[in-house]
């Protein structure tokens, strides 16, 4: 009985978040000549709704860990990958407008990508190789001089509980070309909301937000092991069970 609650709940979660993307995209569609602060918060409705419905139809809440570590100032977030849930957290929770970096085929999806293409973001075609890194830094540097925050997934991809990527140093690049701090945030959003799971699980996610680091006297890499190591260290205080075979 257990697994068909958990198979109704997802299914109703899903459906109102496809109902929702195709309402919403036209209040977001219509706030186009607003200026940004105000197109951003239309569109950042859609996210917040659905953190809400989340936790209201599956039971998926959260905590946030370290807030006071947020800077108050142009940062670089690198965060750790489980879910899709925290690309909608992200947007919903930060105190700035968030840039995301990401393959330009996402504008491409119907309605989504209409939203997305509203905002301030870093498509990037990834053909192009080290001249789309160099689009990243130069519409990096834009948005970071404009206040707002940059998030990158250093893993790349989402990546099982209790597992660990191999850490791109994209994001670490960036914050030495553009003399920017990096904010490390670890979450184990994939305990609730698993990585090719349809079925959500109820429980509450917790965001761990670290202290910035600055990247000055450090190498892309080594900012980066920086990086990876406090994210690594700190998902074994927030989820011990899923490393404890470790």
């Amino acid at each position: 009985m257990r697994n068909v609650s958990l198979f109704l709940r997802s299914l109703f979660l899903l459906v109102v978040m496809v109902i929702a993307t195709v309402v919403w995209v036209w209040p977001c569609l219509l706030a186009a000549p607003l200026p940004y602060s105000q197109r951003y918060w239309v569109t950042s409705r859609w996210n917040k709704f659905v953190i809400w419905l989340a936790k209201v139809v599956c039971g998926i809440d959260y905590r946030i860990k370290g807030w006071e570590n947020l800077p108050d100032t142009p940062a670089v977030l690198l965060c750790k990958h489980q879910s899709a849930w925290e690309t909608i957290f992200m947007i919903a929770a930060m105190p700035r407008p968030l840039v995301y970096v990401f393959k330009r085929e996402i504008l491409w999806i119907p309605f989504f990508g209409w939203g997305m293409a509203l905002l301030r973001m870093i498509p990037i075609n990834r053909s192009q190789g080290k001249n789309a890194f160099q689009q990243v830094v130069r519409r990096g540097r834009e948005r970071l001089a404009d206040g707002q925050w940059i998030i990158m997934f250093p893993e790349g991809t989402r990546i099982p509980v209790g597992k660990k990527g191999k850490y791109k140093s994209g994001g670490s690049r960036l914050a030495i070309e553009t003399n920017t701090a990096v904010v490390p945030i670890a979450l184990n959003s994939g305990e609730c909301w698993p990585k090719n799971s349809f079925l959500k699980v109820p429980g509450v996610v917790t965001v761990s937000v670290g202290k910035p680091i600055s990247p000055e006297n450090h190498t892309p890499e080594t900012l980066m092991q920086e990086v990876e190591n406090w994210i690594e260290s700190e998902m074994r205080v927030i989820s011990p069970h899923a490393y404890s075979a470790g």
